[in-house]
Protein backbone atom coordinates (compact mmCIF):
# COMPACT_ATOMS: atom_id res chain seq x y z
CA UNK A 1 0.00 0.00 0.00
CA UNK A 2 1.26 3.50 -0.79
CA UNK A 3 2.60 5.45 2.23
CA UNK A 4 0.09 8.27 1.67
CA UNK A 5 -2.72 5.72 2.15
CA UNK A 6 -1.15 3.92 5.12
CA UNK A 7 -2.22 5.10 8.57
CA UNK A 8 0.55 4.83 11.14
CA UNK A 9 -1.49 6.19 14.09
CA UNK A 10 -5.19 6.86 14.67
CA UNK A 11 -6.25 8.70 17.83
CA UNK A 12 -8.41 11.55 19.06
CA UNK A 13 -6.83 14.99 19.27
CA UNK A 14 -5.77 16.22 22.70
CA UNK A 15 -9.10 17.99 23.22
CA UNK A 16 -10.96 14.87 21.96
CA UNK A 17 -12.93 16.95 19.46
CA UNK A 18 -11.36 15.56 16.29
CA UNK A 19 -9.92 12.34 14.94
CA UNK A 20 -6.23 12.57 14.05
CA UNK A 21 -4.58 10.25 11.54
CA UNK A 22 -0.82 10.23 11.10
CA UNK A 23 0.09 8.82 7.71
CA UNK A 24 3.21 6.80 6.89
CA UNK A 25 4.45 9.61 4.62
CA UNK A 26 4.47 12.02 7.60
CA UNK A 27 1.27 13.92 6.82
CA UNK A 28 -1.23 14.49 9.66
CA UNK A 29 -4.98 14.78 9.03
CA UNK A 30 -7.54 15.98 11.57
CA UNK A 31 -11.25 15.41 10.99
CA UNK A 32 -14.27 16.81 12.79
CA UNK A 33 -16.75 14.00 13.51
CA UNK A 34 -19.69 15.54 11.66
CA UNK A 35 -17.54 16.15 8.58
CA UNK A 36 -16.62 12.45 8.56
CA UNK A 37 -20.21 11.34 9.12
CA UNK A 38 -21.33 13.42 6.14
CA UNK A 39 -18.69 11.72 3.96
CA UNK A 40 -20.23 8.26 4.38
CA UNK A 41 -20.44 6.44 1.04
CA UNK A 42 -22.63 3.50 2.09
CA UNK A 43 -25.74 2.57 0.07
CA UNK A 44 -27.96 4.22 2.69
CA UNK A 45 -26.15 7.55 2.33
CA UNK A 46 -25.37 7.61 -1.40
CA UNK A 47 -27.46 6.15 -4.24
CA UNK A 48 -25.41 3.20 -5.43
CA UNK A 49 -26.44 3.64 -9.07
CA UNK A 50 -26.34 7.40 -9.56
CA UNK A 51 -23.92 8.46 -6.82
CA UNK A 52 -26.47 11.05 -5.69
CA UNK A 53 -26.31 11.85 -1.96
CA UNK A 54 -29.23 10.44 0.03
CA UNK A 55 -28.07 11.61 3.44
CA UNK A 56 -29.50 15.00 4.27
CA UNK A 57 -27.02 17.15 6.20
CA UNK A 58 -29.85 18.61 8.29
CA UNK A 59 -30.53 15.07 9.58
CA UNK A 60 -27.02 14.72 11.03
CA UNK A 61 -26.71 16.30 14.47
CA UNK A 62 -23.96 18.88 14.97
CA UNK A 63 -22.92 16.84 18.00
CA UNK A 64 -22.56 13.47 16.23
CA UNK A 65 -19.48 11.53 17.29
CA UNK A 66 -18.03 8.05 16.81
CA UNK A 67 -18.91 5.79 19.75
CA UNK A 68 -16.50 3.17 18.48
CA UNK A 69 -13.97 2.89 15.67
CA UNK A 70 -13.23 -0.49 14.09
CA UNK A 71 -10.49 -1.50 11.69
CA UNK A 72 -11.70 -3.19 8.51
CA UNK A 73 -8.78 -5.37 7.55
CA UNK A 74 -5.71 -3.21 6.97
CA UNK A 75 -7.37 -0.85 4.52
CA UNK A 76 -10.28 0.96 6.20
CA UNK A 77 -12.18 2.09 9.28
CA UNK A 78 -15.82 1.63 10.24
CA UNK A 79 -17.47 3.94 12.76
CA UNK A 80 -20.35 3.25 15.12
CA UNK A 81 -21.85 6.75 15.17
CA UNK A 82 -23.87 8.31 17.98
CA UNK A 83 -26.76 8.75 15.50
CA UNK A 84 -26.84 4.91 15.32
CA UNK A 85 -25.41 4.73 11.79
CA UNK A 86 -22.77 2.04 11.41
CA UNK A 87 -22.65 0.65 7.87
CA UNK A 88 -20.17 2.97 6.16
CA UNK A 89 -16.62 1.83 5.47
CA UNK A 90 -14.04 4.59 5.14
CA UNK A 91 -11.02 3.34 3.23
CA UNK A 92 -7.70 4.92 4.12
CA UNK A 93 -7.49 6.15 0.53
CA UNK A 94 -10.85 7.94 0.93
CA UNK A 95 -9.81 9.40 4.29
CA UNK A 96 -6.63 10.79 2.78
CA UNK A 97 -8.51 12.20 -0.24
CA UNK A 98 -11.01 14.02 1.99
CA UNK A 99 -8.37 15.42 4.34
CA UNK A 100 -9.64 18.92 5.17
CA UNK A 101 -6.26 20.56 5.81
CA UNK A 102 -5.15 23.59 3.79
CA UNK A 103 -2.25 21.68 2.25
CA UNK A 104 -4.52 18.97 0.84
CA UNK A 105 -7.15 21.49 -0.32
CA UNK A 106 -4.41 23.32 -2.24
CA UNK A 107 -3.18 20.07 -3.82
CA UNK A 108 -6.74 19.09 -4.82
CA UNK A 109 -7.38 22.44 -6.48
CA UNK A 110 -4.39 22.08 -8.80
Amino acid sequence: MKPEYTASEIAPTEDARQLRIRWADGHVSEYEPRYLRLQCRCAGCVDEFTGRPLLRPDHVPETVYPREIHYVGRYALRFDWSDLHRTGIYSFELLRRICPCAECAFTESR
